[in-house]
This record gives structure tokens, C-alpha cells and sequence, in this order.
């Protein structure tokens, strides 16, 4: 599995996002750098994708008016692409309730 880790600190535009994906996915140097051209490469893909999305205030500010379109496509693929997933603060766990996580 691939993963995409998208962190609001760090990516502070749009191009910083699809930096992050055609970096970790090995995107071809023609990538277009929008949506479609997302779209496209990830629904090209047979190895499974994990992206992750923390930090996902500060991403929505840096994105703008492109951010409910891109959580749209993320939405899509991950019901047409059973190989992506994605995965945004607040996480949503399988931990039964009264859950915590232990530390030593």
C-alpha cells in the first residue's frame, strides 16, 4: 500500500497538495496538476492508496474554495476505487467505548 500524507502545516497551497501526491504516488512528469488530472492518476492506479489528512483547518484555509471539491473527489474515489482510502481528522475508530490508548 501507498500512502499520501497530507498535512495542513506543510502544504500551503493548492500546489503543495498535488506536490504531495505525485510525489509519494510517483506521478508521471506530466501530471496536470488539478483535480481531473488527480482523478485520472489515481483511478489509473491497482496498488491500494492510503491518504491521510491531518491538520485539515489549516488545509481547508490554504485550499480555499478548491477544498470541498477535492474532499468530493476523495469522497468519489473512495466509493468507486475500493483500493483508495481516505482517512481526515477527526479520525473515526473501531475502539470499543471507553477505549484509551495506553502508554508506558
Amino acid at each position: 500500500m501507498k500512502y499520501v500524507f497530507l498535512d495542513g502545516e506543510r502544504l500551503l497551497s493548492h500546489a503543495d497538495l498535488h506536490r504531495a501526491f505525485s510525489e509519494a504516488l510517483d506521478f508521471p512528469p506530466y501530471y496536470g496538476n488539478n483535480l481531473d488530472a488527480l482523478r485520472d492518476c489515481l483511478t489509473e492506479r491497482t496498488e491500494p492508496v492510503a491518504v491521510i489528512a491531518v491538520n485539515t483547518g489549516l488545509l481547508k484555509e490554504h485550499m480555499g474554495r478548491r477544498w470541498k471539491p477535492f474532499l468530493r473527489l476523495m469522497d468519489d474515489l473512495a466509493r468507486e476505487q475500493p483500493p483508495l482510502r481516505f482517512l481526515s481528522e477527526p479520525f473515526e475508530t473501531d475502539a470499543p467505548e471507553g477505549f484509551e490508548n495506553q502508554t508506558e
